[in-house]
């Protein structure tokens, strides 16, 4: 038997650009804004009382509809803020930055993405496509052109843009004007504020130097405390909305709810800033993902 060698090089090559590819999309926000579409979908089908087996065309179409969506958004948002990467510690890898893919490139790229999304979900519904275009609007001009850099209410805008995610999904089966992908535009909005906030107090300097107008610049660590404590007490009563979703996900909801609210205090009272922002950050992820998983388990077939 013959055996073909690939040359190290050729494959160090291939794996340096899907790692550009990678830093270009942002995979772990591309990730974290594509899991909301299907778990709105997931649970319009539920309470539909339809199969996901007479639907996997429109779930094709849905997500990969709205991963070039929001690819092609994170794409034009690295292609406008490349002055911005070039200063910051965390992002002066990007591609965009180092210039190992044009600026040209990127932006058609970016542009091309966001058609072909828009494309893709106009097979869906309409007003999942709409769902879509006003989380692309708000993420590109609203936050990324318009407020990023002006004001602090730059967090509050940019997290329209991932409120919708749940809607697009939702309405790609029926109108999303039921209770559950409601509530759910709400939890996403009023989550991502402290998520974002204690990302924005571990990287302070670097939105400084930036100059970035996130709340912990402009207005320091107490106000910023403050805010997420208002944020995760807003959450409180969100779970109670979901009743439909069974008493099982509501109490540990509330749980978790309560457990963050807590976290949110004890920020007051902490000798390190940044270390307890790093656990805010990481408590904000798996608080969604456990909900997420709740979500499906608790509709799913096999549970119910």
């Amino acid at each position: 038997m013959r055996i073909i060698k690939v040359p190290s090089l050729q494959l160090s090559g291939y794996f340096h650009f899907i790692s550009e590819l990678n830093a270009l999309v942002k995979r772990g926000v591309l990730v974290s804004n594509v899991l909301p579409v299907f778990i709105g979908f997931w649970l319009a089908l539920h309470f539909s009382n339809d199969s996901f087996s007479n639907h996997v065309g429109a779930v094709f179409l849905t997500i990969i509809g709205s991963t070039c969506v929001v690819a092609g958004a994170l794409i034009l948002n690295n292609w406008y803020e490349v002055d911005i990467d070039r200063l910051m510690e965390r992002t002066k890898k990007r591609p965009t930055v180092t210039g190992t893919i044009p600026l040209q490139v990127i932006l058609t790229m970016g542009i091309t993405l966001t058609i072909l999304g828009f494309i893709l979900l106009l097979f869906t519904t309409v007003e999942a496509t709409i769902y879509a275009f006003i989380g692309w609007f708000t993420y590109v001009v609203l936050y990324t052109m318009w407020s990023k850099r002006r004001y602090t209410l730059n967090t509050m805008i940019g997290s329209v843009s991932g409120a919708v995610t749940p809607l697009i999904g939702w309405a790609a089966i029926e109108p999303a004007s039921h209770i559950v992908p409601i509530v759910l535009f709400l939890l996403m909005f009023i989550w991502q504020m402290p998520h974002t906030f204690a990302i924005a107090m571990r990287k302070c300097e670097e939105y400084k130097t930036a100059g970035v107008a996130m709340l912990p610049v402009v207005h320091g660590f107490n106000v910023t405390k403050r805010q997420m404590v208002v944020y995760v007490a807003c959450l409180l009563p969100l779970p109670f909305y979901l009743m439909p979703l069974g008493t099982i996900f509501v109490v540990i909801a509330s749980f978790l709810n309560v457990a963050w609210l807590v976290l949110s205090l004890y920020g007051f009272f902490t000798k390190s800033d940044l270390k307890w922002a790093r656990i805010m950050f990481f408590y904000s992820v798996n608080y969604l993902m456990i909900l997420f998983l709740l979500m499906i388990v608790g509709t799913s077939p096999i549970f119910s």
